[in-house]
């Protein structure tokens, strides 16, 4: 079986790859260029819609191939610098298209809709104008936007010096453990080996050997975030935005409260977080709770997946869903769609990416452990989640936002976790396990989550009151947020106050992580609706899942039956870990 990623699927040679660079280049972007002036003509507007859809595509292969070629190696310095001439070709086109949104607007609302109306076959972009319209007030005239644009690969250059940095630039360290063996640390099984050492001294060595990187390099990394806070705040002041934080939400008309209420109730309703923290520092015999101390399982599963069972598990999990989510299932595991085992060089951690008429991916960094299988069932749903936006909608409202982008992977997950509890007579121990696994995912995508939006929320309002921003700032956040989530003083543990710097998505894409938290929130919902068999759940979970990017997140939700306007479904969630606490200290007890 190929367990690796069949890239030939999207260029079968680096010459196909090439032709779509050459058209880019002299056909695509110049045409565009040639359309400055001409959108309020009708033909004009037309021929940019349509070199728009071939952009798109083209785009998108070129975007997907490069960077997940440039994933399998970050140490390959040819497939760093194919990625850096295909980002280019992003800033190329961003700037050649940069009169278009100012000339679009010129034209009205009303002209634009009757346009619309007189062309169906251009309807794929109604949306797409909606949002240009919602945003007119953050808009600027046509040559501010073309100086903006040239100035996009410098304000976005931080990213690209963190990843070189953090995952280029990093190398496992060597440890010997109490009993002698000697063991390699990276970011891939760091966490896995924590989860398995039963010395508390072996598991500070372990998280010491990662974390020092982050402490060596602690000056360039905060002066790196630096640079993202002030490249955020740039946009901010450029389009008139009132805070770094509505930049991220009016885009898409997510209302402020679904934030605010977020932090409000996970910050604010962390006692449950707290006890079972306390329950494992008592059942672990351990004087003091160290955040790596997280990992440490109550009870041991010793049971190892081959990366085939871990497929089958996953696919018996869904066997009473309808059968076309079955078949998508199974589509988006065969061969060359998977990259499966960690490799030197390679990303840290799991994805699944494509769309935009690519099919989806999957990278993995399989161990066996059984957080394994409920990573290649959330990233399963993903791409699941990609197939039916593909299937239903036009390439051009294909790309559903990050907002529900989390629904879909955790809900697998809440199915797994009940399928492997409802299997034949568990003993105690498998039950103390998968109890505790389901408590972890609320920690983990809930409170985790929430504590790093949190964090990016409290930097931004720093950087906008023109604050200084470096490492002992952005640790100092942490310090009191830990302790506030967690009741955990991370002073106390060397290193551990950098985990601002650990974090690749605060570096890659600012205000995404929250997103985790409010879809775990819907999936929650949601899947608890489809187990009571309520008339229709699965059939409008999908009906979500089929809308693709073609309304905005907060209606999409909607179509599934959950409102995140309200503190209610975030509520939800700290009740149920409530609940999932105390069955668990019942259990210990017995």
């Amino acid at each position: 079986m190929n367990e690796h990623w069949d890239l030939t699927k999207i260029y079968e040679n680096d010459d196909l790859m090439e032709k779509d660079i050459a058209f880019c280049k002299k056909e695509m972007i110049p045409g565009l260029r040639g359309l400055e002036g001409h959108l309020g003509e009708k033909e004009g507007l037309k021929k940019f819609l349509d070199w728009q859809v071939k952009a798109e595509e083209v785009l998108s292969r070129l975007g997907v191939y490069n960077s997940m070629r440039s994933d399998l190696d970050k140490k390959n310095v040819k497939n760093a610098a194919a990625l850096a001439r295909v980002e280019n070709l992003f800033y190329e086109y961003g700037a050649a298209v940069s009169y278009a949104d100012p000339e679009i607007l010129a034209l009205g609302k009303e002209y634009v809709e009757a346009f619309f109306k007189e062309n169906p076959e251009y309807n794929q972009f109604d949306f797409a104008f909606e949002k240009l319209f919602h945003e007119a007030e953050h808009t600027l005239s046509g040559e501010k936007e073309k100086l903006l644009s040239n100035y996009r690969p410098i304000l976005g250059q931080a990213s690209t010096l963190y990843s070189q940095l953090a995952v280029g630039d990093s190398h496992p360290k060597k440890i010997t453990l109490s009993d002698g063996r000697e063991v390699e640390v990276n970011q891939s099984n760091w966490t896995s080996l924590e989860g398995e050492l039963n010395d508390p001294e072996d598991r500070k060595k372990v998280f010491e050997a990662l974390y020092s990187f982050y402490d060596e390099h602690k000056n360039v990394l905060g002066e790196i975030y630096s640079q993202v806070l002030n490249s955020q705040l740039a946009e901010v002041k450029s389009r008139g935005y009132s805070s770094i934080l509505a930049s991220h939400l009016e885009h898409n008309k997510i209302p402020e409260s679904v934030f605010h209420n977020l932090i409000e109730v996970a910050s604010g309703e962390s006692a449950p977080l707290k006890k079972y923290y306390e329950i494992k520092r008592k059942y672990l015999g351990l004087e003091k709770f160290r955040s790596y101390d997280r990992f440490v399982q109550l009870a041991k599963s010793e049971k190892k997946y081959t990366y085939p069972e871990a497929q089958k598990l996953f696919w018996e999990s869904i066997q009473s869903f309808p059968s076309d989510f079955q078949e998508k299932a199974h589509e988006v595991s065969k061969e060359g769609y998977v990259d499966v085992y960690h490799s030197p060089g390679k990303r840290s951690g799991a994805y699944s990416t494509g769309g935009e008429g690519v099919h989806p991916y999957i990278l993995l960094n399989f161990e066996g452990g059984l957080d394994d299988v409920f990573t290649l069932a959330h990233e399963s749903g993903h791409s699941v989640h990609t197939l039916y936006s593909m299937e239903n909608q036009p390439i051009i409202k294909e790309n559903y936002t990050i907002f529900v982008a989390e629904i879909a992977s955790t809900f697998n997950e809440h199915n797994l976790l009940d399928y492997l509890l409802k299997q034949g007579t568990l003993a105690k121990e498998d039950k103390i396990f998968l109890l505790q696994k389901s408590i972890d995912e609320i920690c983990s995508t809930f409170y985790r989550q929430t504590l790093f939006a949190h964090y990016e929320y409290e930097a931004s309002k720093l950087v906008e009151k023109g604050e200084p921003i470096n490492h002992e700032v952005l640790s100092n956040i942490m310090i009191k947020l830990y302790k506030d989530y967690y009741g955990i003083d991370i002073t106390e543990e060397v290193y551990k106050p950098f985990v601002w710097a650990y974090i690749p998505h605060l570096f890659y894409t600012p205000f995404y992580v929250y997103q985790y938290a409010t879809s775990f929130t819907a999936s929650m919902l949601i899947y608890q609706n489809v187990k009571a068999n309520k008339p229709h759940a699965f059939e409008n979970y999908i009906k979500m899942l089929s809308s693709g990017g073609s309304m905005y997140p907060i209606e999409e939700v909607k179509l599934a039956g959950v409102d995140l306007t309200s503190k209610e479904p975030f509520q939800a969630v700290t009740k149920r870990m409530a609940e999932l606490v105390d069955e668990l200290e019942k259990l210990l007890a017995e």
